[in-house]
This record gives C-alpha cells, structure tokens and sequence, in this order.
C-alpha cells in the first residue's frame, strides 16, 4: 500500500530525529517506557496533565485513547479553559446574536422581510451565550467518563518532575502522582501600566462578554483579533465604539492589503480608529472613564471619555505559581515555556504544549500541540506545522489566513505571483447580497507552489480550509484552479483567484 504524503513525512522526520543521538536515546527510552505503561499496577498515573482548556483535555483524551491512565487537573471548575469559558465560544455566541440583530434591522427589509420593530433582548441574548457554554463544558465531562479520564477540580502546582499537588476547589488538597506532566495552563489577560481592570467599567475580554447594559461609548484597547471581535458585538447592538491602537496598523499579523479593506469595512460599520495612539491616563471617578491619549511618539494629548473601556492589548502564558522556578524549568523573558520538538522541557517528565510554549496564542494550535505531544510520549511521531496554522478574525465580514503574507514573501526575497478574487463577481455573494471581500493567492513564480492565502468574506473561516490542506500538501495555485467546485458556491471565488494566480480567471 503506498505511503500517504503526511506519512511519508512523518517517516523522514522519524529517520531524521534518529540520525541524531541524543534524540535516538529520547526515543528508545519513550517506546521502552511505553511498553511498560500497560503492564503496570501502580496507581500512579502514566500522565497528568495540568490545565483542561483544549489543549490540556484534549491531550488528556489522547492519552486515555493510547492506553495511558490518564488526569487532568482544571482550576476552574469547568472544563475548555478560556476558549470555552470566557473566550471563543461566547463570544462567537455573541457574534452570531448580534449579527442576527443587525441583519434584521438593516438587511432583510431588502431581502423582503419586515418587521414592525426590532430590539435587542440582552438578557435574552446573555442566556443563549451561556446555554451553549454550558452545553459544551458538560459534553467535555461526558468524553472524560467515556475515555476513562481522570477529572479534579483545583489548582495543581508541581512539586517534582512526578509529582502535582492540588489545592481542590472543595478547599482539600490531594497529591497526584505521574510518569509524564503536562503543563496545558494556557494563558491570561495582557495588563497595561497604569490601568486596572475592575470588570466593571474597566474590563477585560472575560467583563466584555457578560455586560449587564449595552454601553453607548465603547473604548477598545488594542485592534488585534479579539478587540476587533468584541467591538463588532457591541457595535452591532447600539455601542459607540473607538479602538484605540498603539501600531500605525490594526491587526498587524494580517496581509497589508486585505487589512486595509477590512479596516475599511469596520469604518463603514461605525467603528472609530485612534492608530499610533497609546493611553496615558485613566479616570474612573465619575461615572464612566476618562482615558488620556497622545501620540505614540509623543504630543498633544487628548481625553476620551466613555461607560466602558475594554482592554485588548494581548494575552501573557499562564505559568505563575506553578512550581516551576523551584524544579529549574527554563523559560524565556516573555515567560514562555521552552521545549524541544517532542514538547519536554529540560526537566525529564515534565512537558507543556499550547499558549505557554512560543507560538500562536490559538486554540486549534494547542489541540494539535496536545495530540502530538501525547503521540512522543507514546513512543509514536507526532507532527504540528506552525506556519500552516489558520488565523480568523470573526467580524462580518470574517478575514482568515494561512501562510505568508506578501510583505513576509517580499522579505524572503522570493519571486512570487499574486492572484485576486473579489466576491462582487460571485455568483452566490451577489445572489445572497453579502459580497464583500476578496480572495487573495500567493504562489512562487517558478514552482506555482502555494506561499499564502487570504480571504474576507461572510465565511471565510470556513472557506479557509481548502487553502490550509492545499499549503500542507505543497499545492500549487493551478491544482486548485483545476479542482472543480460546485456552482453557485462562495468557495468558487478561490478556484477564481486561483486561475488568476497561475493563468486568468473566467468571471472578471
């Protein structure tokens, strides 16, 4: 039977790790100590992990596939971590409700669907969010009892490479014992001087999601990914939204010419952008806030005044009171975790995986992170490449990524072709009246091989896919353009720029 690409890969990585000594003993002594897992009758666990958001259960879940016996240790009390919890899934609850209201009031009359008035129900709203959370935090409990996972509630901090003390919530403390930890704590709330978060007028993404009343003046601090998502929410239902942005660009990791539509779109929206602005005071005392702003290279300064300030300026590892001085864990200056290619620290037995190691700060990278660090530890070769890990900011329009941008090609000096699809020659954009946005494509010049591709479009989380496993399988822009796709569909618009990257497109 032959070899797959992805398993011809992995065999050569496999050989390639082998070659090296250090790396073949790692190896030998994983396999050796895999066999002896299923032979055991300690009750000492054969991993723990501490942290259940998705990279931490679902490593958990791996581990329990392969026969491990398994624990995972979550502080909160429910599991999926922040993504779950506070962070992805409510707010695209949000997105998804407030979007909906928006549509209503302002396109289905066009559409030929009237309504007499249209208002927003927050509570109503508040409730669906925590409904769906609620559903998928038990449906991660129900796959723990089906894959026999270990489940404690509390706090864990190491106390020896096999060693995790746990402080319950129910106020115990229990010691849990395991031949391989991993560290799945995720991340926290970038703060910044002089601004303390109170969740109430100040507040952070985890406030932002559980207001009690529609703010009418919204400041956002940061126009990255998840400020731009929550100032769509509250923009959408009746806020005055301001993003406030030290860079001379929002969302900086994003291809400069599609940032610039999209940046156009929110403006269209009624989004308000202060760039190259930092804050430099903050008043609280009267019943909404007065931020302090200047220039960020210095200048006359302005105040802002609104009801509510979110801050959005990042997120930092979560790795504090952990034990991790004390057992010699080396980390970098930003507080991430170091590991080699197998997710060991230099500590033997002990790992991490997802927004404590350097990276993307995404939660899809922590599952792939949480597989393949199991997969090491079970003597097998587990495989994350993090130059195809997909980006998606979730406004409307949504912008996806994968691969390079054109200013990183320009860098490498590679010669490149670019091919481009507006959605406004969409059959099915125009049809449904949603045809905003543009399919971009960067290929090598000589190769045709795929560097790149960005999308702004309604779903463009969703129609970046065939581009991610399109770059994983070192496609070209011509494979793609002879792929048929089915008619009217908003994927056509790929296939489109595709043509237009190797050869010319049929419908401009």
């Amino acid at each position: 039977m032959a070899m797959s690409s992805i398993a011809r890969r992995k065999s050569t990585l496999i050989s390639r790790n082998l070659c090296n000594s250090t790396d073949s003993l790692r190896y030998t002594l994983s396999l050796s100590s895999f066999s002896r897992y299923f032979s055991s009758g300690s009750d000492e666990n054969d991993v723990v992990v501490i942290g259940g958001g998705p990279g931490g259960y679902v490593a958990a879940i791996k581990a329990a596939q392969l026969g491990f016996k398994t624990t995972c240790v979550e502080k909160r009390g429910t599991l999926g971590g922040t993504c779950l919890n506070v962070g992805c899934i409510p707010s695209k609850a949000l997105l998804h409700s407030s979007h909906m209201y928006h549509e209503a009031k302002h396109a289905f009359p066009a559409h030929g669907v009237k309504f007499s008035s249209v208002e927003v129900d927050l509570p109503a709203m508040m409730a669906q969010k925590d409904k769906a959370v609620s559903n998928l935090t038990k449906g991660i409990e129900g796959l723990f009892k089906k894959n026999k996972v270990n489940y404690v509630k509390g706090y864990g901090k190491l106390v020896s490479p096999s060693e995790v003390s746990v402080d319950t919530i129910d106020g115990g403390n229990t010691a849990i014992r395991g031949k391989h930890i991993i560290i799945a704590t995720g991340s926290d709330v970038k703060s910044l001087p002089g601004v303390t978060i109170d969740e109430q007028k100040i507040v952070s993404s985890t406030g932002a999601l559980a207001l009690k009343e529609i703010p009418k003046r919204l400041v956002v601090i940061g126009a990255g990914y998840i400020g731009l998502e929550m100032g769509s929410v509250w923009g959408r239902i009746g806020s005055e939204v301001t993003v406030v942005e030290f860079a001379p660009e929002i969302v900086p990791t994003m291809d400069g010419e599609v940032r610039k539509q999209f940046q156009r779109s929110l403006e269209k929206q009624g989004m308000k952008f202060k760039l190259k602005t930092k804050v430099v005071g903050v008043d609280t005392t009267g019943d909404g806030v007065k931020l302090t702003v200047e220039p960020a290279a210095g200048g006359e300064q302005t105040i802002l005044e609104a009801d509510v300030v979110l801050v959005s300026a990042g997120r930092v590892p979560f790795t504090a009171g952990l034990g991790l001085e004390s057992l010699g864990v080396e980390m970098d200056k930003g507080g991430r975790i170091l590991v080699n290619e197998r997710f060991a620290t230099n500590v033997p037995g002990v790992y991490a995986i997802g927004d404590v190691i350097p990276g993307p700060m995404l939660a899809h990278k922590a599952e792939e992170d949480g597989v393949a660090c199991v997969e090491f530890i079970a003597g097998k070769e587990g495989h994350v490449d993090y130059d195809l890990v997909p980006g998606v900011v979730y406004t409307h329009p949504e912008v996806a990524s994968v691969g390079k941008t054109e200013e990183q090609v320009k860098t490498l000096g590679v010669p490149y072709r670019v091919g481009k699809f507006p959605f406004m020659a969409n059959s099915r954009a125009k049809a449904i009246d949603n045809a905003e946005g543009l399919v971009k494509i960067l290929a090598e010049k000589e190769s045709d091989k795929i560097l790149g591709v960005h999308i702004m479009a309604p779903n463009a989380g969703e129609l970046i896919h065939e581009a991610v496993l399109a770059l994983q399988y070192g496609a070209s822009s011509e494979d793609i353009a002879r792929t048929c796709h089915a008619h009217p569909t908003m994927s056509e618009a790929v296939k489109e720029a595709a043509m237009a990257t190797y050869d010319k497109p049929i419908h401009i």
